[in-house]
């Protein structure tokens, strides 16, 4: 378990950062939800807003599962394992989301933050569980790697999310506005 107490503060940063984060898109998302919307899916919000919540909370999750006072470090390997199998799924079910979806046309990069990163940070982190037993310093990192990417995909994810609602969305709302008064 020492190999475990050196990453003690790494993720009780990262954990934090995961958990501030989450916080922080919840009110951004309520201050969105505010402005009037010209239209409205659902399915794009499962597409493009939920995976985000989901990585912070990933991220929460492992620095949380990193920090407990466990008796050994195959419960561990054995938790990181179910959590990169249980995202590489999620991450399937957010690409046949993003392909479903009808209100926004995806392009590479959304393709690239929304599926392909996020299913090779499970990965990273289904493969450490896998190979924690034959050498637990790499696999630690390996997890630490998929953690990162997790929390760097959220914060560019959520970015995304704001920036479209603000510039795309309200342009389109101004636009039908000014179209409107000028029939008026």
């Amino acid at each position: 378990m020492t190999a475990l107490a050196e990453w003690g503060n790494f993720y009780v940063i990262v954990g934090s950062s995961a958990g501030a984060l989450i916080g922080l898109q919840f009110v951004v998302i309520t201050l969105v939800a505010n402005m009037p919307v010209a239209r409205v899916d659902a399915q794009a919000g499962g597409a493009f807003a939920t995976p985000s919540v989901v990585h912070f909370c990933v991220v929460l999750l492992l620095s949380t599962i990193v920090c407990a006072p466990w008796g050994g470090i195959g419960i561990v390997a054995t938790l990181w394992g179910a959590v990169g199998f249980g995202g590489i799924a999620y991450t399937v079910i957010v690409a046949r989301r993003m392909r479903m979806q009808t209100i926004y046309k995806p392009v590479f990069e959304d393709w690239l933050f929304h599926a392909l990163l996020p299913f090779a940070a499970y990965i990273a982190l289904a493969a450490s569980a896998c190979t924690m037993c034959l050498d637990v310093r790499p696999s630690l990192f390996l997890v630490a790697a998929a953690a990162l990417l997790l929390l760097f995909i959220g914060i560019h994810n959520a970015w995304d999310l704001v920036t479209y609602q603000i510039f795309v969305q309200r342009g389109e709302r101004q636009n039908v506005d000014s179209s409107v008064k000028s029939k008026e």
